[in-house]
């Protein structure tokens, strides 16, 4: 078929099936109404065999591959939890954080730096989303957004003290002092 962007509503001939018209159409096929068999079929949008009858001009563009496989990854982007690679600074590799009471009736907790990193990570990104639903709020009015960032950035300024741990700088936390 020379003509692979037809619109719903597009009147056809197929070798096979008849006569039929374009009832629904995606990025691969077309579902036709064939009125002899008074059933839909998908007919891929590149079958050579079909002749346009009557042509009704697609109002929208088909989607791609490449338009989903964007929409995504754009949705993972804003909404995932899925963190970046973070490193633990080398110095702390294997270290085990203790939490010794003052009591010496009562036991330790040993905890590996690992484990209390990485929490600290989930930490850092999950405040990053909430930012970024706050920002993108419709609701919030300009005035609530800034309070509520003001916040966050002071929960970031309280957890500078956990930078040690960080091997990259640039994913540290920064408070108000450490905007650039």
């Amino acid at each position: 078929m020379a003509d692979s962007n037809l619109g719903i509503g597009s009147r056809i001939h197929h070798p096979k099936y008849g006569r039929g018209v374009v009832v629904d159409a995606d990025a691969e096929f077309y579902n036709i109404w064939f009125k002899e068999e008074d059933a839909t079929r998908s007919i891929t949008r590149s079958f050579e065999g079909m002749q346009v009858l009557e042509k009704t001009d697609s109002d929208t563009a088909p989607i791609s591959i490449e338009d989903i496989k964007k929409a995504v990854q754009q949705l993972i982007e804003e909404r995932s939890d899925w963190q970046e690679v973070v490193e633990l600074a080398g110095k702390w590799n294997r270290g085990t954080l203790i939490l010794k009471p003052e009591d010496p009736q009562l036991q330790s907790k040993e905890i590996p730096i690992e484990n209390f990193f990485h929490k600290i990570v989930m930490l850092r990104d999950r405040l990053r989303v909430m930012e970024q639903k706050i920002n993108a709020h419709t609701k919030f009015t300009d005035e609530d957004k800034v309070d509520l960032q003001q916040y966050i950035t002071r929960i970031y300024g309280s957890l500078t003290t956990f930078n040690v741990l960080f091997k990259n700088q640039e994913q540290q936390f920064r408070g108000t002092g450490g905007e650039k």
